[in-house]
């Protein structure tokens, strides 16, 4: 298992502060953009494909079933 898939942290426009909100979401940039939602650029990561779950983000669960010290 690789770390062969970049993900980054995902973020919301929140219209009232005019700030950048963290979602808690990781995921691929495609399905960030997507979701209509922001690439924290900063936030550059790679997982195994084996963690990005149908929809493009890293899912837990998976993370956990298909374990990788060094990821991240």
């Amino acid at each position: 298992m690789t770390n062969d898939t970049a993900v980054f942290d995902a973020l919301r426009f929140e219209a009232e502060s005019g700030d950048r909100v963290a979602t808690g979401l990781i995921g691929t940039r495609e399905a960030i953009v997507r979701d209509g939602l922001i690439i924290d650029p900063l936030s550059l990561g790679y997982c195994p494909h084996e963690w990005i779950d149908g929809s493009g983000y890293v899912d837990p669960e998976l993370a956990r079933k298909f374990c990788y010290l060094l990821a991240f």
